[in-house]
């Protein structure tokens, strides 16, 4: 237990390395001019002396191995500096914007598993009607459908034309935060969910639809019929079963997939999380708050994925070719 802990850490460390150095280097060789971002943002030229003083400020005139090192250090202590453009902590930042994201994408991902899992148990287990037909139609066609179109498609249909749920933004627009309410965050993030959810679930939908279809065909599927079992006593006892992990593993390894999904869909309905501060930070030049959301992105989608390996050996459920 030990070496396996130790390998993991290992790997951990390794991985955090290999993505920050990455990271640092194409931001270095990135054509955006961060000081000349920065006087954009402020509405105002900057002379050659105040030029000089951001340079020094943000260390730009260090060689790229030296301004690294300077970060990783500074992590070690907990510090991932102070934004460019916002002029605060970088941790600060990331914690107000994944307070938002986090709940959006618990939301869709839990939506998108329950809808995979159910629609492709249906699907499977009508192999040929109509049933099937529909929805392996929906799983293919939103399987190759950019998320960031389909939100503006959902925009104009409840938005724009029917007018049921507001475009954009994750709260009322001129309420202040204390009077803001929980319900009126869950009004705003319905169309965002529905969206990351319509799309992440098409390939649970696909997967679940063959993994039914191969247990229905099993000898032991045929002795139930025979014991007189009907459809609906074989899903529930024998194919629900013996689906539940192979969905959950592949819903849990679907979070880097999710993660990215959802920074395209906040930009399209202007979503106040995690993927509207990555866009600017990443138009802006803004080297410490990209450098943190990019760690931080990294971390939280390797622990998702590490998190079922922990789960799995807990859960009294057989995987695989094992039924009872």
């Amino acid at each position: 237990m030990g070496k396996k802990i130790l390998r993991e850490l290992v790997t951990f460390i390794l991985f955090i390395l290999a993505v920050s150095f990455i990271s640092f280097l194409l931001l270095d060789l990135s054509p955006i001019d961060p000081i000349a971002s920065f006087a954009r943002a402020k509405g105002s030229g900057l002379d050659q002396s105040q030029k000089a003083a951001l340079i020094a400020k943000w260390g730009l005139d260090k060689p790229l191995f030296e301004r690294y090192l300077s970060w990783l250090a500074n992590l070690v202590r907990g510090d991932l500096g102070i934004s460019n453009i916002y002029n605060r902590e970088v941790i600060a930042i990331i914690k107000e914007g994944f307070a938002n994201s986090f709940v959006l994408m618990a939301l869709a991902w839990i939506l998108q598993g329950v809808l995979g899992i159910f629609l492709g148990l249906v699907a499977g287990a009508n192999i040929g009607s109509l049933r099937d037909k529909f929805i392996k139609a929906y799983a293919i066609i939103f399987a190759s459908t950019p998320s960031f179109w389909l939100g503006l498609v959902l925009i104009m249909v409840f938005s724009l034309k029917l007018k049921l749920f507001p475009a954009s933004m994750g709260s009322p627009a001129g309420v202040l935060t204390e009077d803001i309410s929980f319900a009126d965050r869950l009004y705003h993030m319905v169309l965002p969910c529905l969206c990351l959810s319509l799309v992440g679930s098409s390939n649970i939908i696909l997967h679940t639809r063959a993994k039914t279809e191969d247990i229905l065909n099993e000898d032991f599927i045929s002795y139930a019929k025979a014991r007189g079992m009907t459809k609906r006593e074989i899903i529930s006892k024998y194919a629900l079963k013996n689906l539940i992990l192979p969905g959950l593993s592949l819903l849990f390894t679907y979070f880097s997939e999710l993660f990215s999904g959802t920074i395209l869909v906040e930009n399209v309905f202007s979503y106040p999380g995690l993927g509207s501060l990555t866009v600017e930070a990443g138009l802006r030049s803004d080297a410490p708050l990209l450098l943190g959301l990019v760690l931080f992105s990294s971390i939280f989608v390797y622990l998702g994925n590490r998190l079922w390996d922990l789960i799995l050996p807990r859960l009294d459920v057989r995987l695989g070719g094992a039924y009872e």
